[in-house]
């Protein structure tokens, strides 16, 4: 009996993290969509207006598709537009 509880333990808690953990993925694009859009009313340079819209636009489709690899995919275009725009900033 006592072995059979541990394991179950395991499962259950790995059950009840993954629903959290896609909730911290939705919530890191929902931040780095607001981060980028606070970015662009005023750091942003002109010539990288654009490319920063479009990858904008192709996070929020992602994020629209309501799962897992929408999720990923709009995290993945909003640090890679984060990047860029730190990047301007240094100079680079």
């Amino acid at each position: 009996m006592k072995r059979s509880v541990l394991p179950g333990l395991f499962v259950v808690t790995a059950l009840l993290a993954a629903p959290a953990f896609a909730d911290g993925e939705k919530d890191l694009c929902t931040t780095n969509l607001q981060t980028i859009s606070n970015a662009k009313t005023t750091i942003i340079a002109a010539d990288l207006q654009g490319e920063i819209a479009n990858s904008v636009q192709q996070a929020q489709a992602a994020q629209a598709k309501n799962t897992s690899e929408g999720t990923k995919e709009c995290i993945s275009i909003t640090q890679r537009a984060i990047q860029q725009i730190q990047n301007s900033q240094k100079g680079g």
